[in-house]
């Protein structure tokens, strides 16, 4: 993404794209890094120990956190980081399971309610440490104080939400 010779400093054409400069190079490949690979690095500890992905572990932990344990399909997906139908199916797992029932939002029944059983809080309970010992050691440790908050800013800044859940 860098151009083949010394970006242009007059700025992109319509034909001809703004290059990156070396710094942004060395960001844009900073971040990719950071959404390929950390993923499957908080994932491992959680299927070893727990048997869970860490899509299903992110819906069921965002649940769990919420009023009565109940949340809309919708806004899980967001916060899972999945697409609807992705969703879907996982929920559709954890009702055979035990662990979720869904049933139509009573505000409004164009939505559907997500709502975590006891036996569903106990595995996410059980799962906790595992993720936040993988959080810990390959997020947080790794920062000062001062990074930490950085990366929280970038993140805010960074953040995409859906316009029906804005």
């Amino acid at each position: 993404m860098t151009s083949p010779s010394p970006p242009d400093t007059g700025g992109g054409t319509a034909d001809e794209p703004l290059w990156l400069t070396a710094a942004e190079k060395e960001a844009w490949t900073g971040l990719v890094s950071l959404v390929l690979l950390l993923p499957g690095r908080l994932e491992s500890p959680l299927q070893r120990e727990a048997g869970l992905t860490l899509f299903e572990y992110l819906a069921l932990s965002h649940i769990s956190e919420t009023p009565e344990r109940r949340l809309r399909m919708s806004e899980l997906a967001y916060l899972a980081n999945g697409s609807l139908s992705r969703l879907s199916n996982v929920v559709k797992r954890f009702e055979q399971r035990g662990w979720v029932e869904r049933f139509p939002d009573p505000d409004d029944g164009r939505f559907t309610i997500a709502a975590l059983t006891d036996a569903g809080y106990e595995v996410v309970v059980a799962a906790a440490p595992t993720h936040v010992r993988a959080v810990r050691q390959l997020v947080l440790d790794p920062l000062t104080a001062a990074d930490q908050r950085a990366l929280a800013r970038i993140a805010a800044k960074l953040r995409t939400r859906p316009v029906d859940l804005a």
